[in-house]
């Protein structure tokens, strides 16, 4: 069986080696970028996990999900020394996966990436079985969660794999009003904490982008004032 492949970028040398090593020991296949540019680049589809420092020279980890983005839904993971919520939230609007900020231990690095490779296994179908069956269909938009497949008005439409767990999760059970607080512990599977609230939104705006003729007059997924989010 292949290794789980990760790409790893960051400018520093030092850290490139010690996060090679680390995630090396844990069974994984490492792929080395100095640079957004270069990550960019070296981006194919055998890769299971993309690693990127956010601030580098050139091409920004940002910019460079940004572009990968275009391509591949294959999780991202972001190395930053900032951690305010607009600097999440703007690494999430470029399609990340997940925020780890600098300095983070290694236990902590590798628990979170065997956390988000797990969750994409298994909501993906790379390695598992998909856990829901069946299909669910809306006006011009189908959901067959058996093959991870999403189409709007008969066009595939390429979901992150958290946008597809939070599109699931609505879609299987309309009518029902999910506050942050339920998707982020159910997603995400962590606790909950006050500003995951931006998250949600942000990612709920990713989703109306994908899905909604009109995103600020969205027919899928609505606002339930003061509650959370629900599909009709």
């Amino acid at each position: 069986m292949a290794k789980t492949k990760i790409l790893f970028a960051d400018d520093d040398p030092e850290i490139r080696e010690v996060i090679r090593l680390l995630l090396a020991s844990e069974g994984y296949e490492v792929v080395e970028a100095e640079n957004g540019d270069e990550a960019v680049a070296k981006m194919d589809p055998s890769v299971d996990l993309i690693i990127l420092d956010v601030m580098m020279p050139g091409r920004s980890g940002i910019a460079a999900c940004a572009e990968i983005r275009k391509n591949s839904t294959a999780p991202i993971l972001f190395l930053t020394a900032k951690s305010q919520d607009s600097d999440k939230a703007m690494g999430f609007s470029a399609g990340a996966d997940d925020y780890l900020a600098k300095p983070f231990s290694y236990a902590e690095l590798t628990a979170r990436v065997k956390a988000i490779l797990r969750r994409y296994q298994v909501y993906r179908g790379k390695g598992e079985a998909a856990q829901e069956a069946g299909a669910v269909a809306l006006p011009g938009l189908s959901i067959r969660a058996d093959r991870n497949e999403v189409r709007h008005n008969g066009e595939p439409v390429a979901l992150t794999d958290l946008e597809y767990r939070i599109l699931l999760l609505l879609a299987q059970n309309r009518r029902r009003t999910f506050s942050a607080q339920e998707i982020y512990e159910r997603i995400w599977q962590e606790p909950y904490y006050y500003s995951a609230n931006n998250t949600i939104m942000v990612h709920i705006r990713n989703l109306r982008k994908k899905l909604e003729d009109d995103s600020r007059n969205p027919r899928y997924i609505k606002n339930v004032w003061g509650k959370g989010y629900c599909i009709e």
